[in-house]
């Protein structure tokens, strides 16, 4: 999306909790994480291995590790993309995103895809596009286009509770960002128009601009061979 600029999203604090009180019981996490990947066998599963690397970087990021947080988790995304385990490969791209590396947005742009095109849960799918709300500038579109696809996917993918908790969240979220875009108050009438003057309440339309602006952030930076997995997709 022309109007999204990467250099302009900026990468802070992403908790801003202070985590000085739970530190000495992070660092016994961490030496009991990496005592139990030390003890894996050569010949262990690659992906259970993985998932205990995602463990040891969220526990190094909690420790204010963010480089060696990043190598660990990077090494675990590789795997869980290579035996199509999404989930957790998209858990791996939140942990990479909140490191603020220089690839981090790419994390984030390889997150955001693959959450979107595979149905893993959708409150993780809505916590990733909430990340592009969150670093995309007020008088950008991108945080309206991030906006609207996380309240498409947790309409179309929640039932139940689940589904009106989730979707009052997306709709906040979708009003939350016509405020500060276009200075509109929670008025759902005038939330429609404006959807529709972005042109963004047709799904192939959202999707695609959802695309280009994914495009935008990641640039080369892709770690999954897109073409290569569409085409395997079913027909929807």
């Amino acid at each position: 999306m022309k109007d999204l600029d990467p250099e302009r999203l900026v990468m802070g604090d992403k908790s801003g909790i202070d985590l000085a009180d739970s530190r000495p019981s992070l660092r016994a996490q961490l030496a009991q994480q990496q005592e139990q990947l030390g003890r894996l066998p050569a010949d262990a599963d690659p992906v259970e291995r993985a998932r205990l690397q995602l463990e040891l970087a969220t526990t190094l990021l909690g420790l204010q590790q963010a480089a060696e947080s990043w190598a660990t988790a990077r090494q675990a995304f590789d795997v869980f993309a290579t035996a199509e385990q999404w989930p957790e490969a998209v858990e791996t791209c939140d942990i990479l995103y909140q490191c603020d590396q220089p690839d981090s947005l790419a994390a984030l742009g390889n997150g955001v895809w693959l959450s979107v095109t595979y149905p893993v849960a959708p409150q993780l799918t809505v916590s990733m596009l909430q990340h592009i709300v969150d670093e995309t500038p007020d008088d950008s579109d991108g945080g309206a286009v991030a906006a609207m696809a996380a309240h498409y996917i947790a309409d179309l993918r929640s039932a139940g509770k689940e589904h009106e908790n989730l979707t009052f969240f997306t709709n906040q979220l979708v009003a939350s960002v016509a405020k500060r875009h276009r200075g509109i108050e929670n008025d759902p009438e005038m939330i429609r128009m404006w959807t529709e003057i972005l042109g963004l309440n047709e799904v192939p339309a959202l999707l695609a601009r959802l695309g280009d602006m994914l495009n935008a952030i990641v640039g080369d930076r892709w770690w999954v061979d897109r073409d290569a997995l569409r085409a395997r997709l079913p027909d929807q």
